[in-house]
Protein backbone atom coordinates (compact mmCIF):
# COMPACT_ATOMS: atom_id res chain seq x y z
CA UNK A 1 0.00 0.00 0.00
CA UNK A 2 1.72 3.70 -1.11
CA UNK A 3 1.63 5.76 1.63
CA UNK A 4 0.36 9.06 1.80
CA UNK A 5 2.07 12.11 2.84
CA UNK A 6 0.65 14.88 3.54
CA UNK A 7 2.37 18.51 3.20
CA UNK A 8 1.51 21.35 5.33
CA UNK A 9 -0.14 24.24 3.14
CA UNK A 10 0.16 27.94 3.87
CA UNK A 11 -2.98 29.31 4.22
CA UNK A 12 -3.67 32.76 2.57
CA UNK A 13 -3.48 35.69 5.31
CA UNK A 14 -2.64 38.30 3.06
CA UNK A 15 -6.39 39.71 4.48
CA UNK A 16 -5.42 39.49 7.98
CA UNK A 17 -1.54 41.22 7.03
CA UNK A 18 -3.16 43.90 5.55
CA UNK A 19 -6.23 44.83 8.69
CA UNK A 20 -2.85 44.70 10.74
CA UNK A 21 -0.78 46.74 9.10
CA UNK A 22 -3.05 49.25 8.05
CA UNK A 23 -3.96 49.80 11.68
CA UNK A 24 0.12 50.41 12.22
CA UNK A 25 0.38 52.55 9.40
CA UNK A 26 -3.08 54.55 10.57
CA UNK A 27 -1.65 55.03 13.80
CA UNK A 28 1.34 56.57 12.12
CA UNK A 29 -0.59 59.10 10.33
CA UNK A 30 -2.44 60.25 13.38
CA UNK A 31 0.62 61.75 15.00
CA UNK A 32 2.40 63.10 11.65
CA UNK A 33 -0.98 64.99 10.93
CA UNK A 34 -0.83 66.02 14.63
CA UNK A 35 2.20 67.36 14.47
CA UNK A 36 1.98 68.87 11.03
CA UNK A 37 -1.77 70.64 12.27
CA UNK A 38 0.55 72.19 15.38
CA UNK A 39 2.96 73.03 13.18
CA UNK A 40 0.76 75.04 10.15
CA UNK A 41 -1.61 77.47 10.84
CA UNK A 42 -3.34 77.54 7.70
CA UNK A 43 -3.60 73.23 8.01
CA UNK A 44 -4.56 73.87 11.58
CA UNK A 45 -7.89 75.92 10.13
CA UNK A 46 -8.34 73.76 7.58
CA UNK A 47 -8.52 70.80 9.57
CA UNK A 48 -10.88 72.81 12.52
CA UNK A 49 -14.23 70.47 11.16
CA UNK A 50 -15.52 70.77 14.74
CA UNK A 51 -15.37 73.98 16.05
CA UNK A 52 -15.19 72.96 20.11
CA UNK A 53 -12.95 70.34 19.70
CA UNK A 54 -10.25 72.51 16.93
CA UNK A 55 -8.42 70.94 14.64
CA UNK A 56 -8.09 67.62 16.16
CA UNK A 57 -11.54 66.84 14.96
CA UNK A 58 -10.02 67.10 11.48
CA UNK A 59 -7.15 65.33 11.99
CA UNK A 60 -8.57 62.18 13.55
CA UNK A 61 -11.26 61.99 10.55
CA UNK A 62 -8.69 62.75 7.71
CA UNK A 63 -6.47 59.69 9.89
CA UNK A 64 -10.04 57.32 9.80
CA UNK A 65 -10.22 57.58 6.13
CA UNK A 66 -6.72 57.53 5.34
CA UNK A 67 -6.34 53.89 7.62
CA UNK A 68 -9.63 52.74 5.73
CA UNK A 69 -8.51 53.80 2.08
CA UNK A 70 -4.53 51.91 3.26
CA UNK A 71 -6.66 48.78 4.64
CA UNK A 72 -8.81 48.80 1.47
CA UNK A 73 -5.96 48.87 -0.64
CA UNK A 74 -4.15 46.80 0.74
CA UNK A 75 -6.66 43.72 1.07
CA UNK A 76 -7.60 44.18 -2.40
CA UNK A 77 -3.89 43.67 -3.11
CA UNK A 78 -3.02 40.97 -0.95
CA UNK A 79 -6.54 38.85 -1.04
CA UNK A 80 -5.01 35.54 -1.78
CA UNK A 81 -1.34 35.73 -0.57
CA UNK A 82 0.86 34.07 1.70
CA UNK A 83 2.94 36.70 3.42
CA UNK A 84 5.67 36.49 6.51
CA UNK A 85 3.09 37.51 8.88
CA UNK A 86 5.91 38.05 11.53
CA UNK A 87 7.65 40.75 9.41
CA UNK A 88 4.42 42.42 8.40
CA UNK A 89 3.50 42.86 12.31
CA UNK A 90 6.71 44.21 13.54
CA UNK A 91 6.61 47.04 10.66
CA UNK A 92 2.90 47.48 11.90
CA UNK A 93 4.23 47.66 15.50
CA UNK A 94 7.13 50.17 14.14
CA UNK A 95 4.77 52.28 12.92
CA UNK A 96 2.06 51.85 15.56
CA UNK A 97 5.45 53.21 17.68
CA UNK A 98 6.19 55.72 15.84
CA UNK A 99 2.67 56.80 15.59
CA UNK A 100 2.33 57.33 19.64
CA UNK A 101 5.92 58.88 19.72
CA UNK A 102 4.20 61.41 17.47
CA UNK A 103 1.49 61.98 19.45
CA UNK A 104 3.65 62.83 22.60
CA UNK A 105 3.77 66.84 22.74
CA UNK A 106 7.18 67.11 23.69
CA UNK A 107 8.25 64.94 20.66
CA UNK A 108 6.22 67.19 17.93
CA UNK A 109 8.00 70.59 19.86
CA UNK A 110 11.06 69.04 19.11
CA UNK A 111 10.61 68.35 15.90
CA UNK A 112 9.24 71.21 15.00
CA UNK A 113 11.70 73.53 16.77
CA UNK A 114 10.13 74.75 19.95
Amino acid sequence: MTEIKLVPQNPANGSVAAAVLSCGVGCFLLGVLAVAADGSKRLSATLNIYHPTGPLSGVVTVAIALWLLCWTVLAARWRNKTLAFGKVSALAFLFLALGLLLTFPPFGDLLLGR
